[in-house]
């Protein structure tokens, strides 16, 4: 019988990534749950005021996070693809997305890293299972967006591109042509991924919505965002309609998956 140890799966070196903006209520219950899970976090202060900061520093200071300040806020987006560069920079192979805002069930963690670790090329993504806190709103707009997600990356491939839980293999996120900073980010990448041919695994989470004197916050800017929403998916869906037709005319092979 021999004795070696286990080899260490040098293909998935995860971390938890947080983008927070001024969620001083929250972000700390967020990463000492997602530690219970995974000990490496990775914080990202948007360019937080002065409470959501000083929020942040404490857990530099208390050794439970890796935190990374942007100068000023720059978006979701933004704050995502600094922490790639991050989590890079420390040698992690992927990274598992959770908001600071304490929406989602992070007890689910260990079955995303299940996915993540079975399948290191994959995109994990949630999809979210609401309680009662859910505004009618929420659901409607994310019917709306489905709709427009089904057409740019196939019927049923990604079950919700606007929730912010999910694994990213870093290798692959970083190489993507992603414009979108802001709330746009979640959906254009998702999508972009699903186009580069790796497997998308779809995976439920719970996802309750927080009252403000509990530190519930929403940063979605109703028609900034709406807009962006709107170009992005024009810009989207005439890249897949421009493919098509370069396929069918036989100056574009159709991508095979990876």
């Amino acid at each position: 019988m021999s004795n070696a140890l286990p080899v260490p799966d040098s293909s998935f070196r995860c971390c938890v990534l947080v983008p927070t903006y001024n969620n001083p209520l929250t972000v700390r219950a967020v990463v000492e749950q997602a530690r219970q899970h995974l000990p490496d976090v990775v914080v990202i202060d948007d360019g937080s005021g002065p409470a959501g900061r000083r929020a942040c520093e404490r857990l530099a200071e208390d050794g439970l996070a890796i935190v990374h300040h942007r100068e000023r806020n720059g978006g979701k987006g933004a704050a995502v693809k600094t922490g790639f560069a991050v989590a890079q920079q420390h040698g992690f192979t992927h990274a598992l997305q959770v908001d600071a805002d304490g929406q989602h069930d992070l007890d689910a963690i260990p079955r995303f890293l299940q996915h993540g670790r079975a399948e290191p090329r994959a995109l994990v993504i949630g999809y979210p299972e609401y309680d009662t806190s859910a505004p009618p709103v929420r659901r409607i707009a994310r019917k709306f967006t489905r709709f427009w997600v089904d057409l740019e990356a196939g019927r049923g491939v990604i079950r919700d591109s606007m929730i912010g839980m999910r694994v990213y293999p870093l290798a692959l996120v970083q190489t993507l042509p992603v414009a979108g900073n802001r709330m746009d980010f979640d959906i254009e990448i998702a999508v972009r991924i699903a186009w580069s041919g790796v497997p998308v695994i779809n995976e439920p989470v719970e996802v309750r919505y927080l009252a403000a004197e509990d530190g519930g916050v929403s940063h979605f800017q109703l028609f900034w965002d709406n807009l962006r929403f709107s170009w992005l998916h024009s810009k989207l869906c005439t890249i897949k309609c421009t493919y098509w037709a370069l396929e069918r005319l036989g100056l574009r092979r159709r991508r095979l998956p990876a």
